[in-house]
């Protein structure tokens, strides 16, 4: 720490090293030192993790030719909040995965490998229907998805978006790889060493960053939907989800405006997976 502010270094981190996995290629990333050393640096002097992460996004969008960059974390299948993000165009589409419960950061974390699409608006490129077309529909048109790793664990991607068509290859393919491994190094300084949610950072500072990712509004909304529809927690994040989708609006944006009170609750506004409103037996 130097001057009240954490100082990330390429690797090293105040719990210790993180080393490049083998699918990494060195010699990419060593034929271009001045990426390397701009991205390790692009996080020096952040006065926090999650700016930390915030600067290393947008240094993604300045070295790597893409037009937007977030790091989302994932927990149990479902993304958990966006940890960082070069803007609030990458944080929105980071947002409608979540939304649609699909897109390229949940596969690239439960493979464990990178999700690389050059060119969404491929017809056989078919993957994630509703997500795939609202990034189209936001001029979007390839996207890339790294896994974080800590310990062996993927706990997120870093998505690297960007508006024309086309691969992301040689140095920017291998600068993308090495931002993704950089961005586990805030999150250690978050996170215990047995990376378990429930109790990460517990009552320091690292907890409050964490739980300020957390969809608190989704979660109030999702039990304000189980007590008038009288339906169980899963299906009432399904119908939150599919009005959404319905209304051409975000999870979170529904569900602020249920806890707000500027939805209807009345069943008949609700449709079930089955698009009846009754109760499953």
């Amino acid at each position: 720490m130097v001057g009240g502010r954490r100082t990330y270094v390429a690797g090293v981190s105040r719990r210790g090293t993180v080393r490049l996995r083998s699918g990494i290629r060195e010699a990419a990333i060593s034929d271009d030192n001045r990426l390397r050393t701009a991205l390790s640096e692009a996080m020096s002097g952040a006065g926090s993790a999650l700016s930390a992460a915030d600067l290393l996004c947008h240094a993604c969008v300045e070295l790597l030719q893409v037009d937007g960059a977030s790091v989302s974390l994932t927990h149990e299948g479902s993304t958990q909040g966006t940890f960082g993000s070069s803007g609030e165009m990458s944080r929105q589409l980071d947002e409608l995965q979540f939304t649609f419960g699909e897109g390229p950061c949940l596969d690239a974390t439960r493979q464990g490998s990178p999700v690389l699409v050059a060119d969404l608006d491929d017809p056989g490129e078919n993957r994630w229907p509703a997500f795939a077309g609202a990034l189209l529909r936001s001029g979007v048109n390839a996207v890339f998805a790294l896994p974080v790793t800590i310990a062996s664990q993927q706990i997120g991607a870093l998505d690297l978006f960007r508006r024309r068509a086309g691969e992301l290859r040689g140095a920017a393919l291998a600068g993308g790889m090495l931002a993704a491994e950089l961005a586990a190094l805030p999150l250690l300084d978050l996170m215990s060493s047995d990376l378990d949610w429930d109790v990460a950072a517990q009552g320091g500072d690292g907890w409050e960053q964490l739980e300020s990712l957390s969809r608190v509004e989704v979660y109030q909304a999702t039990g304000m939907l189980i007590g008038a529809l009288d339906i169980g927690p899963t299906e009432a994040l399904v119908r939150l989800r599919a009005y959404a989708f319905s209304h051409g609006a975000t999870a979170a944006e529904t569900a602020w405006a249920i806890v707000e009170g500027r939805v209807s609750l009345e069943p008949r506004e609700w449709l079930g997976p089955d698009g009846t409103t009754e109760r499953p037996r």
